[in-house]
């Protein structure tokens, strides 16, 4: 054996060089200084949707925790980072409003669960197959709601409530603003906290380094604690007080219809946005990709214990995970790291978050919110596809005016209605060739094609032989066969002289009464016969028979007494005593392979037979008449 090529081989390349594992040391040194950025860019974050989830603004940072200590440590995703996301504080909110902190516990509980059930399922990947133009309308729809409720916050006011309460809101909400200077306070912090995390980014390095939302806060509270301003700040308690642990006393209402819908829309969200992130975060880097199915067992641990300590639902957060590519770690220890961070300044240093001011906190959401809406992505759908974009659209207006569990639910269904538009795409082409009238069918014939296809079919009503060739067809359901069979049936009950129906997979007719028609049909035919084979090809009443042997199924009826029934040939005696092969002869004829039956050599009355009277000479004499 050549020496290193056995099965335990070491890949040859030296230390440092691409695809070799960094050192220790310098992937620790990387990770540990990536876990300082991604500490300081996630406690506003973590605070500040706790705050606009209407929750103990502890109950952020310790679902920011878990996110580190606990899905840290888990399979799945190396690089992404997990906490609390903006694009559930409105959901939150409103169900906090509505059924009690209490509750909340319980219902993050169930959701991870079942996100932990899903993911051993091996449904991970499902979330994938979601349509783009739903997931970024559904990203908006989260957005715009965030926006609306923020713009509340940053001149220190209660929202009202839904989306459309807040738009109707509004106009009362700048005559405050105008009348109240506090409120035009607020309003100039919140703006400048907005301002800096769109503008920081321009700023030379090695200052814009250093993350906007920290600056905002740094800044803000500075300003805030000058004379004159009198606005409202994070009022932060104990974190370990504010933890409520769930027992099964808390688990009673949770068989409410309202609690189950909410179950199941945190669960959907918060995998769909953790798994959305995590498709984002591996186009960042080049390390190991993402494994779906674990990651989403992993979010569904942390959504559990997180749902024990009554803190927050948790999901994997683009804004963490993308500083934390950027800011150069290379495995998991960055995000575990920022953790503790978050452990040692919950417990340490609580003190401090009580000098951020409000408004500050709703700056940086209202920041977060406009990157979820992106209105430039709606144009470039639009301009990509006009009907995608139509659904992303319709996605994002869904959710504004109903909810988000509704909007998504209404998103799914326009897109799946435009892919089965779609694919249902069907051709229709009508001949006419001599007095038979050809409707040749192509495409995908599906119930979708059916209004199209019964105006075709009800435009030949009046014609006496049709031909309906369907073997043209990719995919047939059963609305368009049945509704093609029925008209056929009714336009023979109606006088027809031909009617024929090629459909893909027949190979027999498909009745006895279908038969039956079309026997009478071949009879009649057989009566108006020249006497020559010539002749009867040349007549300008017998038009030439469309001719496809490779689809035709064999109950295709040419003008011949050799029928074939279920496959089999079956000689026909006519009336007259002439059978198939002259006078008295009733042998049938048997068809080649892959053609329907032709006409063999028919002598006229009183014509001599061919000289060798056999069953060859016949046939030979036949094949020679034969299209």
């Amino acid at each position: 054996m050549r020496p290193g090529a056995g099965r335990h081989a070491r890949s040859g390349k030296p230390a440092g060089q691409p695809g070799s594992s960094p050192s220790l040391a310098g992937s620790f040194s990387a990770d540990f200084t990536a876990s300082i950025v991604v500490f300081l860019v996630a406690l506003p974050l973590c605070i500040g949707v706790a705050a606009a989830s209407g929750v103990n603004v502890a109950l952020g940072i310790v679902t920011g925790i878990v996110g580190g200590l606990i899905v840290g440590f888990l399979p799945g995703s190396s690089l992404q980072v997990s906490g609390p996301a903006a694009g559930l504080a409105v959901l939150v909110l409103g169900f906090v409003n509505e059924h009690g902190v209490a509750m909340l516990g319980p219902v993050v509980l169930i959701s991870g669960l079942l996100q932990m059930g899903l993911g051993l399922l091996r449904m991970g990947r499902i979330f994938q197959s979601i349509s783009v133009s739903v997931v970024q309308g559904m990203l908006a729809g989260i957005g715009v709601p965030l926006i609306l409720s923020q713009i509340y916050a940053v001149v220190d006011t209660p929202q009202l409530g839904t989306a459309l309460k807040n738009i109707a809101g509004l106009p009362e909400l700048v005559a405050d603003v105008v009348s109240d200077r506090q409120k035009a306070l607020a309003l100039l912090l919140g703006v400048m906290a907005v301002a800096l995390c769109f503008l920081w980014r321009k700023v030379p390095a090695p200052l814009s380094k250093v993350p906007a939302p920290l600056v905002a806060v740094i800044l803000g509270s500075a300003i805030a604690a000058l004379p004159g301003f009198e606005i409202k700040k994070v009022a932060f308690d104990n974190m370990l007080t504010a933890i409520d642990f769930v027992g099964p006393s808390d688990m009673g209402g949770i068989f409410d219809p309202a609690i189950l819908t909410m179950i199941f829309t945190f669960t959907v969200i918060a995998s769909a946005e953790s798994l959305f992130s995590a498709a984002a975060v591996d186009r960042m880097h080049t390390g190991p990709r993402t494994k779906y199915n674990k990651e989403l067992f992993s979010q569904g641990v942390g959504n559990t214990i997180c749902g024990f300590l009554g803190a927050l639902p948790m999901t994997a957060v683009i804004v963490r995970s993308a500083a934390n590519v950027q800011a150069g770690a290379k495995t998991k220890v960055s995000r575990i790291l920022h953790g503790v961070w978050l452990l040692g300044f919950g417990l340490l240093l609580p003190g401090m978050l009580g000098l951020i001011p409000i408004t500050i906190l709703a700056g940086v959401l209202l920041h977060a919110g406009w990157k979820l809406f992106n209105p430039p992505a709606f144009a470039q759908m639009w301009k990509t596809d006009r009907a995608e974009g139509a659904v992303m659209f319709v996605t994002t207006l869904a959710i504004v005016v109903t909810n988000l569990l509704e909007g998504v639910l209404i998103g799914l269904a326009l897109a799946v209605i435009l892919t089965a538009m779609r694919m249902s795409k069907m051709t229709v082409r009508k001949t006419v060739e001599g007095d038979l009238t050809r409707l040749e069918l192509k495409g995908n014939a599906t119930f979708l094609r059916l209004p199209r296809l019964i105006d075709t079919l009800e435009s030949l009503s009046g014609e006496n032989r049709v031909l309906v060739d369907g073997t043209g067809i990719s995919h047939l359901d059963l609305a368009c066969r049945s509704q093609i069979e029925e008209w056929a049936d009714q336009h023979r009950k109606a006088g027809a002289e031909y009617v024929e129906v090629l459909l893909p997979g027949d190979a027999t007719p498909k009745s006895a009464e279908e038969q039956e028609t079309m026997d009478e049909t071949v009879d009649a035919r057989h009566d108006r016969l020249p006497d020559t084979v010539g002749a009867a090809s040349s007549s300008p009443s017998e038009p030439a028979r469309p001719h496809a042997p490779e689809l035709e199924p064999a109950h295709y009826h040419a003008p011949t007494h050799a029928h074939l029934v279920h496959g089999g040939p079956h000689a026909r005696q006519h009336p007259s005593g002439h059978g198939s092969h002259g006078p008295g002869n009733t042998r049938p004829v048997h068809p080649q392979p892959h053609h329907a039956p032709q006409p063999a050599y028919i002598p006229s009355q009183g014509e001599p037979l061919p000289a060798a009277h056999d069953e060859r000479a016949v046939r030979n004499s036949g094949e020679g008449t034969r299209r």
